[in-house]
């Protein structure tokens, strides 16, 4: 009996789709910007209307987060996002500067690469297909193997209503034949124009060493800060529903929360009262050494469940009615679990003098993990905000609002979002929501508009000024300090 080589097999596929998606592509690149417009109406409609079953697929086959979020989700990287992008003007001629004679073209990237998540994966797949479609782009998505079914439900929706609307066979491709040597493959193959990384640090630093330009993303550990002046029930309530969505899988919620002495009791209060639960000391010990892993990394078995879940694995005994763990805490660094990022309900709770030491303390935590990402402050002093603004390591400073939901464009003017750039500071090509103005090129058309005989010119009567003026000032010092000089005698 012959052994299939699945490897080898996977590879073959991905070259496959590749191949396909390019020849995709130059058929999408003749459309016009009502022909793309119209598949990425049809597209989103389609991904919209079947928001529900995909997120009921995600959150069984995962074992992450909550199903009724996830369709929040899925309903953002359609319908909202449509609405985001439905006049972005991305196909032809971009712009035509009759004064100075520049005109702007829009150029597709080609084929991208999608790298999707298990944290989001529904989602991530109608957020990149739309944003590339509509670009004029080709994509090709690489699974998560433990979301494999549901993206792969997820693509077919798309594919079904993108030909539906006149899409080429191919422009959205996935591999279903899973392995890391697929999107090796996906990800360096010389047809390959652009990749998109949202997942882990290992999988966004291939992807940037792989040889094809990147927009990857780093993870995040969001500090959320409650100034003394903030609305204090509010900013509880905020970082509750935050942490609890989809039970806290989404990279921009906060992983830890700073408060000033002065307000300390009124914060810890609040939390008891909407639902926190504060562990003792030797809890919190002991659901540290599980969240995080000896080597350094998050437990990924405790990713989106409940408290109670997390409680039960951990052996330490969580109250049924608890939304979120906190614990207190004072250190940052790998000693330090509660310093890390934790997509699940747990919080870091930290204690400061002042909002300075706030700050201090905030960049501290960032540039031990997460610098470049989101992070949150809850305060009514425009003074302070303006000052975290100026100084902070991050490329979204949310203000008053639930970080998860601002960070991805809910309750923010921020654009939709499932790929969050970080920056140069986070090791990301872009601090942007990702959008569809950053998988096309600009191919720019000028025409002169000077002669260079003209700009010498120009350039020879301005040194002739500039001397005459510099010879003129010398020779009246040379007067004044010789008529000095002759009073002196």
């Amino acid at each position: 009996m012959k052994l299939e080589d699945k490897d080898l097999i996977s590879i073959q596929e991905t070259r496959d789709l590749i191949r396909a998606a390019k020849v995709a592509q130059a058929e999408l690149a003749k459309m016009s910007q009502e022909q793309i417009d119209t598949i990425v109406k049809v597209v989103a409609k389609a991904c919209y209307d079947e928001r529900v079953r995909l997120a009921k697929m995600a959150a069984e086959e995962t074992g992450f987060g909550k199903w009724e979020d996830k369709v929040l989700k899925n309903a953002l990287a359609s319908q909202t996002l449509l609405e985001n992008i439905k006049d972005m003007k991305t196909v032809g001629i971009l712009s035509d500067d009759k004064v100075n004679k520049v005109m702007e073209v829009a150029v597709p990237v080609g084929v991208v690469a999608g790298l999707i998540p298990s944290t989001n994966p529904t989602s991530t797949v109608m957020y990149k297909a739309l944003i590339s479609l509509k670009a004029g782009n080709a994509i090709v998505f690489s699974p998560h193997p433990n979301a494999l079914k549901a993206i792969e439900a997820t693509v077919e929706v798309i594919q079904k209503a993108a030909k539906s609307a006149g899409c080429p066979d191919g422009a959205v491709g996935v591999i279903h034949n899973v392995s890391l040597q697929a999107t090796q493959e996906l990800m360096k193959n010389n047809d390959t124009n652009l990749i998109l990384a949202t997942g882990g640090s290992a999988m966004v630093k291939a992807a940037y060493s792989s040889g094809t330009p990147a927009i990857g993303v780093g993870p995040g550990n969001g500090p959320a800060f409650i100034e003394k002046s903030a609305d204090i029930p509010t900013a509880v309530r905020h970082i509750i529903e935050s942490k609890t969505f989809d039970n806290g899988v989404i990279c921009a919620s906060e992983q830890s929360v700073i408060v000033e002495e002065v307000s300390k009791a009124a914060v810890i209060a609040e939390f008891k009262k909407q639902g926190a639960y504060f562990l003792n000391e030797a809890d919190a010990e002991k659901l540290g050494k599980f969240i995080i892993l000896p080597s350094g990394a998050m437990n990924p078995k405790m990713v989106g469940k409940t408290p109670q879940v997390i409680g039960k694995m951990a052996g330490v005994e969580v109250p049924a009615d608890a939304k979120v763990l906190i614990a207190e805490t004072s250190g940052v660094g790998k000693h330090a679990p509660y310093s890390m990022e934790k997509l699940a309900p747990i919080l870091g709770f930290y204690t400061v003098k002042t909002w300075e030491e706030a700050c201090e303390l905030s960049m501290k935590i960032l540039h031990h993990e997460g610098v470049g990402h989101t992070m949150a402050i809850h305060s009514q002093n425009e003074e302070v905000i303006r000052e975290f603004a100026l100084k902070k390591p991050v490329s979204r400073l949310l203000v008053n609002t639930p970080a998860a939901l601002g960070g991805v464009g809910v309750t923010t003017g921020l654009f939709p979002a499932f790929t969050l750039g970080c920056g140069a500071v986070g090791g990301s090509a872009t601090s942007d929501n990702v959008s569809p103005e950053n998988l096309f090129n600009k191919r720019r058309i000028a025409y002169g508009v000077r002669e260079l005989s003209d700009i010498k010119k120009a350039q020879s009567a301005t040194t002739t000024s500039v001397d005459t003026t510099s010879t003129d000032e010398n020779q009246l010092i040379d007067l004044l300090v010789k008529k000095v000089l002759e009073k002196l005698q």
